[in-house]
């Protein structure tokens, strides 16, 4: 299982409540293109809406622009394939106030293209504070026992 492309912020500005794995239908041209660890997940988000699932904001360029169709849109809404009990409840925890739905990551798994999204909480910003200062104290006890040894 080898990741595409990550969403490096969500784990940064949001508390990971659940996770989950869907399928997202993709163009040719953009599964070549997010196998070449194009794109970008930082500003993206899922929405559900008519009892479907949707990544907007992702930026996914196409793999070869000139040979890509003059209407192509880079920044298109993109389906998710999950199943109703799963959109029911991702649809339940972001009608739930604090609750958005995030994508973490695009990735294979068995030669198919697969997102992990989750339902997360924002951070305040003491939490964030608190995150940069436990990945500082981290950073320092490996420096120290790397010297060591």
């Amino acid at each position: 299982m080898k990741d595409y492309i990550q969403n490096k912020k969500a784990f940064f500005n949001y508390e990971i409540q659940e996770e989950f794995e869907a399928g997202i239908e993709l163009l040719g041209l953009e599964a070549r293109s997010v196998r070449a660890n194009q794109g970008n997940l930082d500003s993206s988000y899922i929405i559900v809406r008519g009892g479907e699932a949707f990544l907007v904001g992702a930026d996914i360029p196409a793999f070869q622009p000139k040979n890509s169709p003059k209407d192509y849109e880079r920044m298109r809404n993109r389906k998710l394939l999950l199943t109703k009990e799963e959109i029911q409840k991702l649809a339940t925890s972001s009608e739930t106030k604090g609750l958005t739905l995030v994508p973490i990551s695009l990735y294979n798994k068995n030669r198919k293209i697969k997102l992990k999204l989750a339902i997360a909480r924002g951070k305040k910003k003491f939490d964030k504070r608190e995150s940069i200062k436990k990945r500082d104290t981290d950073r320092e006890m490996r420096r120290t026992l790397k010297k060591e040894n």
